[in-house]
């Protein structure tokens, strides 16, 4: 059975299961060390023959439907029991009608193991994502808009910029006096000498 629909006249069925191993060459020593990298996707090769023109089109027809579609289908026969194929997608078709018997349309499917679909999604791309992480972001923000209202609370702050510009006259001033106090200094200094 490929999904709903039971695949008519099978004749031949083979599969094919294979491990993905990398040798990893170790210099100075005789030998290798082998690295297992899991099993590749299960194949399967099914072929068949259909010996009536009306079964031929209408099994062309419900074939490369599901072909066409491109989507993984539920997968069941006795010879894949004991292992753990669910899905395949119809990796590749081949069709022959020979001279000899028009009538009769063999064909061969290769069928690749699929994983199962993902289960949809219920609201959204932020699924799965730790909120907890944008909880600590608000409270942030709400913080640093508390320090900025506390700000505002403690009314008009002055404006500390540059103090030399009122300062310049006062300073002037004490120029003035100081180069006075140096004229009574030497007046005072002569009157002792």
């Amino acid at each position: 059975m490929l999904g709903d629909w039971e695949i008519p006249r099978v004749a031949d069925m083979q599969t094919l299961e294979q491990r993905s191993i990398v040798e990893l060459s170790i210099p100075g020593q005789v030998g290798s060390v082998f690295q297992d990298m899991n099993s590749q996707p299960m194949q399967l090769t099914i072929a068949g023959s259909l010996y009536s023109a009306e079964t031929n089109n209408e099994f062309l027809e419900q074939v490369r439907e599901k072909y066409q579609a491109g989507e993984p289908v539920t997968f069941v026969s006795d010879i894949v029991t004991g292992t753990e194929l669910q899905y395949v997608l119809i990796e590749m078709m081949a069709f022959q009608i020979n001279a000899n018997n028009p009538e009769q349309l063999d064909y061969w499917l290769t069928l690749k193991e699929s994983p199962p679909p993902p289960p949809p999604s219920s609201s959204g791309f932020l699924d799965g994502l730790d909120t907890s992480l944008l909880d600590e972001a608000g409270a942030l923000v709400d913080s640093v808009s508390g320090a900025l209202d506390a700000l505002d609370a403690l009314g008009n702050i002055p404006d500390f910029g540059d103090p030399s510009g009122p300062l310049e006259s006062t300073l002037e001033e004490v120029d003035g006096i100081m180069s006075d106090l140096g004229d009574i200094a030497s007046s005072l200094g002569d009157l002792f000498s």
